[in-house]
């Protein structure tokens, strides 16, 4: 499958281009970069305007076969002469004076975001509040590019990059953005500079993020799920919204170790029968494609609590988890098959963990409501809520 390129990437050759032309006065059709992951990426330009004292130009983003929706999105850098903040002798040391004396020797970079690029307003993010959503290493990608320029020009003054994705306005209602507190538009992004076809590292990433994001604003626990099944089920029992929730997707384990990482000494996952009935047997990654045993392990808890065999050959050969659970019920075995899932489902989390981390879990299905939960699962729920309205209050 045909690797893609990242916004990073996009920005920074179109930051190089724009400042080649602008310091050469020479027109450029196509640019080229070399990404960190070393693949060279080489483009059109678009959209070229030039004027006495800046340039821009735009290139459309790729992201090859992966199924990116920023893909087709033109990513514009407008590259402009700028002067050189001055300080004076009284405001600054004899130290911070030859900084500056050394700093003159070379040209400096300014970069901020226009129309289409978030910008931060919560902290934990990759940047600290009120810059631009450029990433760290689309920052140094673009810094390192118009550099190269300026060393190859001799040019030693001072410009200022401003990247622009006017998709981005639309798009961003399509990302994580609006949950994260980035306002705007889309972030630019991208460690490696390239897109990798079908990649589950963008979604890893993004659970890190939020994860950091929540553990900067003081949250005391990991609030996790699956995604938004059983929205309705949560807040007509518990009162709780699962948008307040960070959305693990599959990764179970991964999420176990990036919220230990991050320092929460607590987590609380509440999902679906579906997929948590999988973490039972110890399966950390809850994709149809790596492990699907929710019926074996739903009839190896019943052969335990003692489901009559004719029920347990039907619940081998049901669909789905609710179906099975109806032949559950039919013999009053729930609570106990659903109890013992539970005490394994607790078992395997904390044994992740390595014990740096309080577990608690609740478990349900749409059709029959609360299955099982945990011992401190509600107490861990109320704590939740509690810091839920205390945000709310911080924030109004």
């Amino acid at each position: 499958m045909r690797y893609g390129f990242t916004t990073g990437s996009c920005a920074a050759a179109a930051s190089k281009a724009a400042a080649y032309m602008l310091l050469t006065g020479k027109k450029k059709e196509t640019i080229s970069i070399v990404t960190p992951k070393g693949i060279v990426f080489e483009t059109k330009l678009l959209e070229i305007t030039r004027k006495e004292k800046s340039v821009s130009c735009a290139v459309e983003k790729d992201g090859g076969d992966d199924p990116d929706i920023t893909t087709g999105a033109l990513v514009y850098a407008e590259v402009s002469y700028k002067e050189r903040s001055k300080t004076s002798q009284t405001e600054t040391s004899l130290q911070e004076e030859k900084q500056t004396e050394t700093k003159a020797l070379h040209a400096t970079i300014e970069i901020d975001g226009g129309i289409g690029v978030g910008r931060v307003t919560r902290p934990g993010m990759d940047q600290p509040v009120g810059n631009a959503a450029i990433n760290h290493v689309p920052r140094q990608m673009i810094e390192a590019e118009v550099l190269e320029v300026c060393r190859m020009a001799d040019y030693k003054g001072a410009l200022k990059v401003i990247i622009s994705i006017p998709k981005g306005v639309e798009l961003a209602e399509k990302t994580f953005n609006p949950r994260l507190g980035i306002v705007g538009g889309i972030s630019v992004l991208g460690t490696s500079g390239v897109v990798e076809p079908m990649s589950s590292q963008a979604l890893l990433d993004t659970i890190r993020l939020e994860l950091n994001m929540r553990h900067a604003q003081n949250s005391q626990i990991a609030a996790v799920s699956p995604g938004n099944y059983g929205l309705d089920f949560m807040k007509e029992t518990y009162g709780y919204d699962l948008d307040a929730s960070v959305k693990c997707s599959n990764f179970i384990g991964e999420t176990i170790d990036m919220a230990v990482e991050c320092g929460f000494e607590k987590m609380l996952l509440t999902g679906h029968i579906g997929k948590l009935v999988k973490v039972s047997g110890g399966i950390m990654n809850t994709h149809s494609r790596e492990a699907d045993c929710r019926v074996e392990l739903l009839v190896a808890a019943g052969l335990r609590a003692g489901v009559s065999r004719d029920n347990l050959m039907k619940i081998l050969d049901s669909a789905t988890t609710t179906e099975a659970i109806a032949y559950l019920e039919e013999e009053k075995k729930t609570k106990p098959v659903m109890d013992y899932l539970m005490e394994r489902i607790i078992y395997y989390m904390n044994k992740r963990a390595g014990g740096k981390m309080k577990i608690e879990c609740i478990l349900y299905d749409n059709q029959y409501g609360e299955l099982a939960k945990s011992e401190g699962a509600e107490e861990f729920l109320h704590e939740l809520q509690h810091e839920n309205v205390n945000a709310n209050e911080t924030t109004i």
